[in-house]
């Protein structure tokens, strides 16, 4: 890919969870899945990790305005299994059908 620009794409998933064990593995999931996009080529950007256990010191409405201002960034986005338990991933979705993006979900990816 010498040369050429790398394509950006956006992790979006489900952070909240039962509990901060919830969080962390959800966390943890995006992360890998990130991981894995960056190895295929991808310039990634993963809320769950730019944001990691920040919950309560950012307002809902603010995570959700910054994130759907990255997705209008991105050239694709990619849906964590289980987005649908998601509002924020449901929001970004909507944000990156709009801007007719890539969409990839994981079910039909890994």
């Amino acid at each position: 890919m010498k040369g050429e620009r790398m394509k950006l794409i956006y992790v979006a998933g489900k952070y909240r969870g039962k509990g901060e064990s919830e969080v962390f593995d959800n966390i943890v999931h995006a992360r890998s899945v990130a991981i894995k996009l960056w190895q295929r080529g991808w310039a990634v950007i993963c809320p769950h990790t730019n944001s990691i256990f920040m919950g309560s010191r950012i307002s809902d409405d603010d995570y959700i305005k910054g994130d759907l201002e990255i997705v209008s960034r991105c050239d694709a986005i990619y849906m964590l299994s289980g987005w649908q338990k998601s509002v924020g991933a449901k929001e970004e979705l909507v944000k990156a059908i709009a801007l007719a993006l890539e969409i990839y979900y994981e079910e039909n990816n890994d």
